[in-house]
C-alpha cells in the first residue's frame, strides 16, 4: 500500500539520509521497533508523541501522519467526546456517501488556502 503509514515514513527516511538506528535514536525508541512501523507490522500504532517526533524529523503534516497512523490528535478526541450523536452522525454520512465527503474535503481545502 503505497500512503500506508509505514512506507511514507520508510520513503521519507530515506529522502532525508537517516539510518533506521539515527531516526530511532532521535525518537527516543529502539530501532526494531521503527522497523516494525515501516513495515507495518507493529503490534498497535504509536504512541502520539511518536508520531509527532516523527512527523518533526521528517518535516511531515503531524495531524495527517496522526490520523494515517490510525488514531485521533487529541485537540479533536474532546470534540468527538462533546459532540458523540453529532460525529457518528457525520462519520456515517461521510461512509455510506462519497460525493459528500468530497464536497467536505474540499469546502476543508478551500478554507485553508
Amino acid at each position: 500500500m503505497v500512503n500506508s503509514f509505514g512506507n511514507l515514513i520508510r520513503k521519507a527516511r530515506k529522502d532525508k539520509g537517516y539510518s533506521q538506528r539515527e531516526l530511532a535514536k532521535n525518537l527516543g525508541v529502539d530501532f526494531t521497533y521503527l522497523s516494525k512501523l515501516e513495515n507495518d507490522r507493529a503490534d498497535y500504532a504509536p504512541k502520539e508523541e511518536v508520531i509527532r517526533g516523527l512527523a518533526k524529523n521528517l518535516n511531515l503534516n503531524p495531524e495527517e501522519l496522526i490520523f494515517l497512523a490510525g488514531r485521533i490528535p487529541q485537540q479533536y478526541q474532546e470534540i468527538l467526546r462533546q459532540n458523540p450523536r453529532e460525529m457518528l452522525a457525520l462519520f456515517r454520512r461521510v461512509q455510506e456517501n462519497p460525493e459528500f465527503a468530497q464536497r467536505i474535503s474540499q469546502a476543508a481545502r478551500e478554507n485553508d488556502v
